[in-house]
């Protein structure tokens, strides 16, 4: 095929100036830039590193081949190495440095690997079906789509590589069209691969073939998000770094088929938009994605820029960048940039958020980088990407994490995987040693739980989320914790355990690596560079507390020790725990006062019982709450507690007493 007709017939299918966009790049691209090159690089040289931002399995060494390339080496234990080698991420990376310096030695490796890995790694070749899964498949038609618009006008673009490109687009085209069944309709691999049908429906030579690949990919991608993604639009699998892919994939579509005149099935743009709109909502303060199940600590900000450019959305702008990134530019096109620029961002009004589909909740304080953050999970598993992470909350402030999931370090299955996956490596609790999900292999798992009891509030003072599940009600227990934050500082989980027996239970507490934990002020001391937190414990029950060290994945492949606090509960009959933690900026720590309130009831004048309703008074700096928790139904025939003074009838209820409130609280649930 001439490369002058497909680069023609591609025009305005891609960037709109690549000079333009080369030329914003230098300006605006930072140490994105500088991460490309030094990819890009090393690529031509036949040494492959995997460190970009969505590098799903990033490596830490270069993989270097002296020779000619072994496309299907496996330097270790992980398969996953070979599936990222064969996504060729790393050729729009060649495409992105030719089109920036110029230099022929990236389309010159570019165009020769093309054709080398053509005329070796064929799909009839039983040797080279780990290349050939479908997710890789998918993947190649965009990356090599994408790549090769970089290299228009190169002389290493002859008619002999663009036949092999169209050749080898063609059947990786063809091989998707035959593969669909229920796996790709409840599966992110389903929307990899035909979102890169899709592209390569748009790149390929028009034909009656390409509409029919388009249509098709089409037809595919708007059954699998309406049944994939949940009314919240959060993606079923539970990872926010699968969410985000997904999401990436169906922005392309929606920009692709702008460009091309095409017509997208009815809602799927607005489902699209819900997908960043929740990418938004549970961001770290500082851009990152929360590490919830198979998620990487990323700066998602350049997906969320992406989206706010795409539906000129000034809420989501807030939330990404305030003028397009590197690889934003490259998508969008310079003239989106200026007008992306001039688009004002807001802030929303709400900083909390619920997403009941899912079960996802998230709070702040305000928006910000310093912002209090945090976020409490109970829903579904989410298949194999899901962690044992029911009743997982996270916590961050000033700019630091302070309580952490512990990410997901490998895919391997074994010991790391089973740390990694296992309730222990997250902030949730356990009974009797049990596990929560009988982990089967890296994906499977068995003894699935179900999410109940689940309760949000928010207001401009207090969020609230509460919610259970049954994963051990064959041990006789019931489980529910609640999370009551008293805005801007102050976080108290209350666990609850509902049984008729005598029973142990666990409670773990992972904290940042940048700090360190001991022992203090009657509970115990978290110290980090910018934030100090503190934490107590108060239960009627015993309770005892062991110092470990534990390890948190941050990045495929890497991972790094921190502080872990588990706790021993003794219970016999109803146990409740109260954990309180007042966050401060280091250096700054107010007088923190936390006690155990005896709670009366009104109308017969009797103290009532700790499993029916316990009460806590928290007291920092110069304010005051008295927080009451009723476990049990409490008010008969006619009565109301009163806990410190306080008097009410709230099933979750605080009072501000610095602010004069004695009679009427704030009631967070009934």
């Amino acid at each position: 095929m001439d490369p002058k007709l497909f680069f023609d017939q591609n025009r305005t299918a891609f960037f709109d100036d690549r000079e333009a966009a080369a030329e914003y790049a230098r300006t605006w691209g930072g140490g994105e830039l500088d991460t490309v090159l030094r990819m890009a690089g090393l690529a031509a040289e036949n040494k492959f590193l995997f460190q970009l931002r969505w590098d799903l399995e990033q490596t830490q060494e270069p993989e270097v081949f002296d020779g000619p390339i072994d496309w299907l080496r496996q330097p270790g234990d992980d398969p996953e190495f070979v599936y990222a080698f064969n996504r060729m991420r790393f050729w729009p990376c060649m495409g992105q440095a030719y089109a920036v310096t110029g230099d022929e030695k990236y389309a010159k490796a570019f165009a020769g690997q093309l054709v080398h890995w053509v005329d070796t790694v064929r799909r009839d070749d039983p040797s080279c079906e780990k290349a050939w899964r479908t997710i890789e498949a998918g993947i190649r038609m965009e990356n090599w789509c994408k790549a090769m618009r970089y290299f228009e006008g190169s002389p290493w673009i002859t008619e002999e590589v663009m036949d092999k490109f169209v050749q080898s687009m063609t059947e990786h085209a063809e091989y998707i069209m035959g593969v669909w069944n229920t796996f790709n309709l409840m599966s992110n691999w389903g929307v990899l691969a035909n979102h890169g049908l899709f592209v390569a429906g748009c790149c390929l030579p028009d034909s009656q073939r390409a509409a029919q690949y388009r249509q098709t990919a089409l037809d595919r991608l708007n059954r699998i998000v309406r049944i994939q993604v949940y009314p919240d639009g959060v993606h079923w699998e539970q990872s926010p770094m699968y969410h985000n892919e997904v999401m990436r994939c169906f922005l392309d579509v929606v920009l692709l088929a702008r460009r091309k005149d095409i017509r997208l099935p009815q809602d799927m743009e607005e489902t699209v938009r819900a997908m960043a709109w929740t990418a938004a909502a549970w961001q770290k303060p500082n851009g990152c994605e929360p590490m919830m199940g198979d998620s990487d600590d990323v700066d998602q900000r350049d997906l969320v820029t992406l989206a706010a450019a795409i539906f000129q959305d000034g809420a989501l702008k807030a939330a990404g960048y305030p003028r397009l990134d590197f690889e934003s530019v490259w998508e969008v096109g310079t003239g989106e940039a200026a007008r992306y620029e001039a688009l004002p961002a807001q802030f929303l009004a709400r900083t909390d958020f619920a997403l009941p589909d899912s079960g996802n909740y998230v709070f702040r304080d305000r928006w910000g980088e310093e912002a209090a953050w945090v976020r409490f999970h109970c829903g579904m598993l989410g298949a194999g990407h899901g962690h044992a992470d029911q009743l997982h909350f996270d916590l961050s402030a000033y700019g630091e994490d302070v309580l952490t999931d512990s990410g997901r370090y490998t895919y391997v299955f074994g010991p790391s995987r089973r740390e990694f996956k296992d309730l222990s490596g997250h902030n949730t609790v356990s009974v009797d040693g049990f596990p929560l999900y009988d982990c089967r292999d890296s994906w499977e798992c068995g003894h699935l739980s179900r999410a109940v009891n689940r309760a949000f509030y928010s207001d401009g003072r207090y969020g609230y989320a509460e919610g259970g599940h049954l994963g051990w009600y064959g041990q006789g227990v019931f489980v529910n914790r609640r999370l009551i934050f008293l805005k801007p500082d102050v976080l108290i989980a209350v666990d609850e355990f509902y049984s008729g027996q005598a029973h142990t239970y666990r409670q773990f507490f992972h904290w940042g690596e940048t700090g360190t934990l001991a022992p203090g002020e009657g509970g115990f001391v978290w110290t980090g560079r910018s934030c100090t937190a503190r934490l107590r414990l108060v239960s009627a029950a015993p309770v005892s507390a062991e110092l470990k060290t534990g390890r948190v994945s941050r990045h495929y492949n890497h991972a790094a020790e921190n502080p872990v606090l588990e706790t021993l509960v003794q219970g016999n009959g109803f146990t409740g725990v109260f954990a309180v933690i007042a966050l401060d900026r280091t250096g700054e720590e107010e007088p923190l006062a936390v006690e155990k309130l005896p709670v009366t009831s009104n109308f017969k004048g009797i103290q009532f019982a700790d499993q029916e309703i316990e009460a806590v008074r928290v007291r920092k700096g110069g304010r005051s709450w008295v927080v009451v928790v009723s476990h049990m139904e409490y008010a008969s025939p006619t009565d109301t507690f009163n806990a410190g003074g306080c008097c009410g009838f709230g099933g979750v209820e605080v009072f501000d007493e610095a602010a004069g409130e004695r009679e009427t609280g704030t009631v967070l649930a009934r």
